[in-house]
């Protein structure tokens, strides 16, 4: 015996017009996702944590205060991932200064770009830990969390361009030579005499050139 099934006229078919639309929402989060890091990462660097207001953040992103929570559940949450975003773009910028130098000239090349004017001026563009280092230590763990990461990550990727046998090890090596270049960049931007600032950088830079030079 053979069932003819009938088609039930009452149930409407999912309509697939949904799905591109879905999609293209999604995608327009995504975009003003990215935006709000990129403006908060910035703007981090620039103003400090404690300077650095959640409605500021959406009016420089050209956005209202109030779809702030359709992408973070907290200013702390914001803060977290805009400092993650600082992070790799130093280390991004990191890895660009090893891999332009000539061999075995990364780690001068590093310090040299590092003390330069273009990055003791461009805060709001460069390294987080020289820009915020003296205030992350009040800042939630999340926050906290990222800071540790970076610096550890930062410690690794200079430590591969130090040759072993030294007096000191590579990590302990990275280490020293990291500590100075924050502490002098630091020390550079407080104080307001121009020809201080450029002394300390040029008595960081000489203390660690290479034997000879």
């Amino acid at each position: 015996m053979m069932i003819v099934m009938q088609k039930d006229k009452s149930i409407k078919p999912v309509a697939k017009a949904k799905a591109p639309q879905l999609r293209a929402t999604q995608a327009r989060k995504e975009v003003t996702h990215e935006r709000i890091l990129e403006v908060a990462a910035r703007a981090i660097r620039r103003s400090g944590y404690d300077g650095t207001g959640v409605a500021d953040i959406m009016k420089e992103a050209g956005l209202t205060h109030g779809g702030f929570y359709a992408h973070f559940a907290s200013r702390e949450a914001l803060l977290a991932e805009a400092a993650d975003r600082a992070r790799a773009e130093a280390l991004g910028w990191t890895a660009q200064v090893f891999e332009a130098a000539p061999k075995g000239q990364g780690l001068q090349a590093l310090m040299q770009a590092y003390l330069s004017d273009e990055h003791m001026n461009g805060v709001e563009r460069g390294c987080a830990v020289s820009a915020v280092g003296s205030e992350m230590h009040r800042q939630a763990p999340e926050v906290r969390h990222v800071a540790t990461q970076h610096i550890q990550q930062l410690i690794d990727i200079v430590a591969k361009q130090i040759p072993e046998g030294g007096d000191r090890g590579a990590h302990d090596e990275a280490m020293v030579r990291i500590s100075a270049m924050v502490g002098t960049v630091v020390l550079a931007r407080a104080v307001d005499d121009p020809a201080l600032a450029k002394s300390l950088r040029e008595a960081a830079l000489k203390y660690f050139a290479p034997v000879g030079e």
